[in-house]
């Protein structure tokens, strides 16, 4: 079941629920709507290697925008950090940035129960687009879990401080 935006409100003043900063204003019926932080992380690798630490730079997104181009994949992260001790954290790009072409992420909406940290967004385009820092560009729900769980616990991505490259490369030296 999916929590209602009161109901994600009720259980951010329980502190089942974080999300820091909290604006009330951007609280929908059934979501909470995340912004854009100011800096994306591009490779710089002719060819991404699952299997290595690929090279990236950092953009700055400024005030005026910054014109994002397709076949580029571009990852930013959200300006709030969230955290769920009892819910299933799930993110989706908001409609309005969809009917740009814009798409948010590709494989990554689903969350874990007891994620901290901010979501780094994979952002694809169609047809080259304008973005800005700090737009609503995404929407986080919850989702009740059914039955006993652990807390997600991941040393790849938990507690993160900014965008976060793939560490798949880790999956190999298992």
């Amino acid at each position: 079941m999916i929590l209602s935006g009161l109901e994600i409100k009720r259980e951010i003043e329980k502190g089942n629920i974080v999300i820091d900063p909290f604006n009330p204003e951007l609280l929908n019926p059934n979501s909470y709507n995340l912004r854009l932080f100011n800096e994306l992380l591009v490779y710089d690798e002719p060819v991404l290697d699952m299997k290595k630490q690929n090279r990236f730079h950092f953009i700055k997104i400024p005030d005026e925008g910054y014109e994002l181009k397709p076949g580029v994949v571009y990852l930013g992260r959200t300006v709030e950090m969230t955290e769920t001790k009892t819910f299933v954290p799930m993110l989706e790009g908001r409609s309005s940035v969809g009917r740009l072409g814009l798409s948010i992420h590709v494989t990554a909406g689903f969350g874990d129960v007891g994620f901290k940290g901010f979501w780094t967004l994979e952002l694809q385009c169609v047809e080259p687009i304008r973005i800005y820092p700090n737009v609503e560009i995404c929407q986080i729900y919850y989702h009740t879990i059914s039955g006993d769980f652990w807390l997600y616990s991941s040393k790849k991505y938990q507690a993160n401080l900014g965008i976060q490259p793939s560490r798949m490369y880790l999956d190999f030296e298992k």
